[in-house]
């Protein structure tokens, strides 16, 4: 499956949020990441993340997309992250 997650994360869990996500989807901007990942694996990064975050003051939002067939990226002003792949 195809997931897009986005995060707003206090200061100081900010860095550690960002290390685990990168251990599992691909980073694209500021607080946004995407990626092809398994449901074992998903399951795990949420997990994860759940045990970091503090629940009254983080939120993480992650999209979760069957297919990306009928997606399209399109992206305005400089590319981060140098993912290249269409959404």
């Amino acid at each position: 499956m195809f997931v897009i997650l986005v995060y707003d994360i206090g200061e100081r869990r900010v860095a550690r949020v960002m290390k685990k996500c990168r251990e599992y989807l691909t980073w694209v901007q500021n607080s946004v990441f995407e990626g092809e990942i398994t449901r074992a694996n998903l399951y795990r990064l949420r997990r994860e993340l759940d045990q970091m975050i503090h629940h009254d003051e983080d939120s993480v939002i992650i999209y979760i997309l069957r297919t990306t067939l009928y997606s399209k990226r399109v992206i305005l002003g400089r590319e981060k992250g140098g993912f290249d792949e269409i959404l």
